[in-house]
């Protein structure tokens, strides 16, 4: 992970902007949509990583995709 990179994870009260080894969230948005526009404007130069884990019989689950 680095410094330039901003993540977007399921929350709660629905999805969270999270910079990396942080221990709240930035913002918590009602929509993914939203919350990826809002990451955006937090950090407008941050890789922006959204959370997405599928299960498979097979491998490991992809965890992070970009929108």
């Amino acid at each position: 992970m680095s410094k330039n990179e901003i993540f977007i994870e399921k929350h709660e009260n629905g999805f969270a902007v999270l910079r990396p080894n942080a221990d709240r969230a930035s913002a918590v948005c009602p929509t993914q949509a939203e919350a990826i526009q809002r990451a955006a404007e937090i950090a407008p130069t941050a890789e922006i990583l959204v959370e997405r884990v599928r299960h498979t019989d097979v491998g490991h689950p992809d965890q992070w995709r970009k929108p």
